[in-house]
């Protein structure tokens, strides 16, 4: 160990994006695990991600990417998967059949169903207010369908635990930890202020999962995964 991370004999690469949900959840799970890495930030604006040498190690030109010596993985989930089998300790998909179970229930319905309602929110409030007002009505419904979805995750929380499937922060948590910010930070677009959407402030409609996302927050090593250019002033 060295300042609380697992040094490897061979050297863990990341590539990655500011801003890239799934780049995101990938470097919490190298997070969560403790593990050393090599950080190697892509810019998009300058075609990074679709260089010669990233296109040899992922040929769909996207983040996020991860070399492990000879081994080269991609697709998020495929890259928390890896960590987990490569480094068992601690487990990011549960330590138990049961726990195992429930993390990769709620990472696929997370998958299924979140994000493509946070991207039928999310993405039109970063664009124009034009283009804003144009699918005002989609964003809407959109909404109403995303509050369904968090709605099941403050019941599971209000259940009792502090995460969502296992003792421990795991990659479900991870996942909808990525979402949520998202979804908080379009929300707090002035261009989503018109809309009614009602997601802010989380804690009036969610208490449950604002406070698990403000425990989440402080788990070691989360602060260092967060999006630069939300942080850059």
């Amino acid at each position: 160990m060295a300042n609380g991370r697992v040094m490897t004999d061979t050297t863990l690469t990341f590539y990655w994006g500011s801003g890239s949900p799934w780049a995101w959840r990938a470097m919490l799970g190298l997070e969560l695990k403790g593990l050393s890495y090599e950080s190697k930030i892509l810019q998009f604006s300058k075609g990074e991600h679709r260089s010669p040498e990233m296109l040899a190690r992922n040929p769909r030109g996207k983040v996020p990417v991860l070399v492990h010596g000879d081994v080269v993985v991609y697709e998020s989930l495929a890259i928390l998967a890896y960590l987990d089998r490569a480094f068992p300790e601690p487990p990011i998909f549960g330590a138990t059949p049961q726990e195992a179970a429930a993390v990769w229930r709620l990472v696929s319905e997370h998958d299924a169903y979140v994000v493509p309602l946070g991207t039928r929110v999310i993405r039109p409030l970063f664009t124009s207010p034009e283009a804003v007002a144009e699918k005002a009505d989609d964003i809407r419904a959109g909404a109403d369908e995303l509050h369904k979805e968090l709605g099941t995750v403050e019941a599971r929380l209000a259940s009792g635990g502090q995460w969502l499937a296992s003792k421990a922060p795991s990659a479900a948590d991870a996942a909808y930890f990525v979402s949520v910010q998202q979804i908080l930070r379009a929300a707090g677009k002035p261009a989503a202020e018109p809309l009614g959407l009602g997601l802010l402030p989380l804690e009036q409609k969610y208490p449950k999962l604002a406070a698990w996302a403000e425990r989440f927050a402080k788990v070691p090593g989360v602060a260092r995964t967060w999006p630069p250019h939300w942080t850059e002033k």
